[in-house]
């Protein structure tokens, strides 16, 4: 992909007219936008975040015009890809909170965790590549998985489940190098490390806080 060239000429005709048209504009672009990041979110995961703009544009089904237009820079459309993930692993903690009790809560959204290191393996590359376009994403990564593991871990701790003295930063932490150092091995065995983690939770946990 061609860091900062905008191909002229590829603005689209939108048919229609009248008061329509704005809202088409904005239903097209949007679903355009998503079509790409879901595309690039694939091809990053097998090919890595060099992959070439025609690989992402063919999956989203989309001309490389568009890509350009939404993402002039590789780099925008990695941190893209990247704070969608963030966000669709951060937002799943309330729905699992109220499906599960508070332990369960929390073992399955550190499994979906490990789940996201496990596929984001090329995008952290380039997020630790010195590229400064991505300074800002690890403090997105607090922003967005502090609260949501802090919520769990709360529930989880207030019913006696795991111990208290945990943090979610320390939590992350402790995942993500568990993961990184399974890696080689692939996901079954970074659950199977997260598994051992969680069972380490429990111990010492403040069973009179437990339900009768």
């Amino acid at each position: 992909m061609t860091e900062n060239t905008v191909p002229g000429g590829v603005d689209a005709a939108w048919p229609g007219g009248g008061e329509r048209a704005p809202r088409k504009r904005r239903v097209d672009a949007q679903r355009n936008t998503d079509s790409l990041l879901e595309a690039a979110k694939t091809v990053f995961g097998t090919s890595g975040v060099d992959a070439p703009a025609k690989e992402i544009t063919d999956l989203a089904g989309v001309g490389v015009g568009t890509l350009y237009r939404h993402f002039p820079q590789r780099s925008d459309l990695v941190k893209a890809v990247f704070q969608r993930e963030v966000d669709s692993c951060a937002d799943a903690a309330p729905g699992l909170a109220a499906a599960h009790e508070p332990g369960e809560a929390l073992e399955q959204w550190l499994y979906r965790f490990t789940e996201f290191l496990a596929t984001k393996r090329g995008l952290a590359s380039a997020l630790h590549s010195g590229d400064p376009a991505f300074d800002e994403l690890p403090g997105y990564f607090m922003q967005r998985f502090g609260p949501a593991l802090g919520s769990l871990l709360d529930a989880a701790a207030a019913e006696g489940e795991i111990r208290a003295d945990v943090s979610p930063e320390e939590l992350l932490h402790a995942v993500g190098n568990l993961c990184m150092v399974a890696d080689a091995d692939g996901p079954a065995y970074s659950r199977r490390m997260v598994s051992l983690l969680i069972d380490g939770l429990r111990y010492g946990a403040d069973k009179s806080r437990s339900r009768s």
